[in-house]
């Protein structure tokens, strides 16, 4: 694997950078690193310009962890909140650590790192490039600029503020073996990326061909199941309905004169209605509606019926009043039938005469 650190300009220092090659040497260089395409690019803060803190904070997700420690840092600093951007690391132990820097700072690192093409690299701070100590402090030269780091601090190496911070004691010198294997581990993992919250790199939306192709083939699936099931549901409507017709055949060739071959079964049982009932409503139907009349109608009584072959019904009626057979025409005509009334004659007391009953 081949990494760079590019070291941030600081008060002491300009640009500077270190590469680990394939064979894990490490090449340095002054100014802006050239292009290389690289497995891993890390920029590497100032210390004096980064305040590292060690809490403890319970495992939670990355927002969550970010404001419970800006919530710490802010009653530690005189600084507003709002001026300051708070990241926060993962390293063994119970404590983690938590970086605070100037917002306006990190966007001048983050726009300097762009206008050299390095904007896709990961930022730490310096001090975090140091082994963690089990016990005491070390010290090494990182880009030209002297850094310490203890288990729970890290700082640029001042004389007044070093002592002041080791309490008088003299942090171990890392030599340079061990210097660029603290640069290998923390390459391949860093303790801490300042790129997070607002100025976390943003990722490049790319088409995820496999996945476009795996979404084509189920939805292509999901449209054959769909059709299929069309498909199933019309077989099995078709089935039934020919299981239908072929009963309602059956129950109609029951209607139907022995050996009659059923051709139109509606058609036929229609045929087969009309020869029973007869033509037109038929001799019940019209028999019915006219002797409800004449029990209506009082005074009046059926002498002679005939049903004729075109479904007419003709009635020979006699009445005891002249009234009484306009009132029985009037009553058949209610029922829904036209009546045709001859000449009715009165003769021994009845008033006699015939009425021809149809369908309109």
């Amino acid at each position: 694997m081949t990494a760079t650190l590019v070291f941030l300009p600081s008060r002491e220092a300009d640009w500077r950078w270190w590469r680990l090659d394939a064979a894990r040497r490490v090449v340095e260089g002054v100014g802006v690193p050239p292009p290389v395409d690289d497995d891993a690019l890390i920029a590497v803060a100032p210390a004096e310009a980064v305040t590292l803190h060690w809490a403890a904070l319970p495992s939670r997700t990355p927002a969550q962890a970010a404001a419970a420690a800006r919530i710490l840092v802010a009653e530690a600093s005189a600084v507003p909140a709002t001026e300051l951007h708070v990241a926060v690391g993962d390293e063994a132990g119970d404590e983690r650590p938590i970086a605070v820097v100037d917002a306006v700072a990190m966007q001048g690192w983050l726009s300097e790192l762009a206008a050299a093409g390095l904007d896709r690299a990961a930022l730490v701070p310096a001090p975090l490039l140091l082994p963690r100590p089990e016990e005491g402090w070390v010290r090494a030269e990182l880009g030209g600029a002297g850094v310490v780091r203890g288990s729970t601090s890290g700082f640029a190496d001042e004389a007044r503020l070093t002592e002041l911070v080791t309490g008088g004691a003299v942090p171990r010198t890392i030599g340079r073996d061990e210097l660029d294997q603290a640069f290998a581990a923390a390459v391949a993992t860093p303790v801490l990326d300042l790129r997070q919250g607002p100025f976390a790199r943003r990722r490049r939306q790319g088409l995820d061909w496999a996945l476009i192709r795996r979404s084509a083939v189920l939805a292509l699936a999901i449209v054959g199941v769909t059709l299929a099931i069309g498909l199933v549901r019309i077989v099995k409507y078709s089935v039934a309905a020919d299981s239908l017709e072929a009963q309602a055949d059956a129950l109609a060739a029951t209607g139907l004169p022995r050996g009659e071959t059923v051709t139109d079964a509606d058609r036929q049982l229609v045929e087969r209605l009309g020869a029973v009932r007869g033509p037109g409503l038929g001799f019940t139907g019209m028999a019915a509606a006219v002797f409800a009349a004449v029990r209506a109608t009082p005074g009046t009584e059926v002498t002679g019926l005939d049903f004729q072959p075109n479904g007419n019904l003709k009635l020979s009626v006699a009445a005891a009043r002249e009234s009484l057979p306009t009132d029985l025409k009037r009553a058949i005509e209610r029922a829904g039938f036209v009546v045709d009334a001859s000449t009715f004659t009165s003769a021994n007391g009845r008033v006699t005469g015939d009425m021809t009953v149809r369908v309109p």
